[in-house]
């Protein structure tokens, strides 16, 4: 399941928004990934995260409205974040990488971060 590879990707995307991560220290934190293809989608995710973190950075300030980029939530961010890899950089369908986000959503963030998530990748994708 891709699920497994995307809470990987989300948890080191988190941590990269503070420092720059080493994956090989931050692997105890992550879910084992059974099937080499997770291994592959959870790497591509990384490797897009890595090269366009700053256009991707560009993208959402420019569709930010009465917030301050530095100032987000930074569960939320990871998680517009991981969308945008998937979908600008790794070939996933819009719908499923933004309802995989709002799932994580529900699960790690606030009540309301679904419907500000959904509202700025709509922004930035259309």
């Amino acid at each position: 399941m891709r699920n497994d590879a995307r809470v990987n990707a989300f948890i080191l995307i988190f941590e990269g928004l503070f420092h720059e991560c080493d994956e090989n220290l931050s692997k105890e934190n992550l879910l084992p990934l059974n099937k080499e293809e997770n291994q592959k989608f959870f790497e591509e995710i990384m490797s897009a995260f890595k090269l366009h973190k700053d256009e991707m950075k560009e993208k959402i300030e420019a569709h930010l409205k009465n917030f301050n980029y530095d100032r987000l939530f930074k569960i939320d961010l990871a998680l517009v974040y991981l969308a945008l890899c998937e979908i600008l950089y790794c070939g996933t369908p819009k719908a499923v990488a933004i309802n995989e986000a709002l799932e994580l959503a529900k699960e790690y963030s606030t009540d309301k971060s679904h419907k500000f998530i959904n509202g700025l990748l709509s922004a930035i994708l259309n």
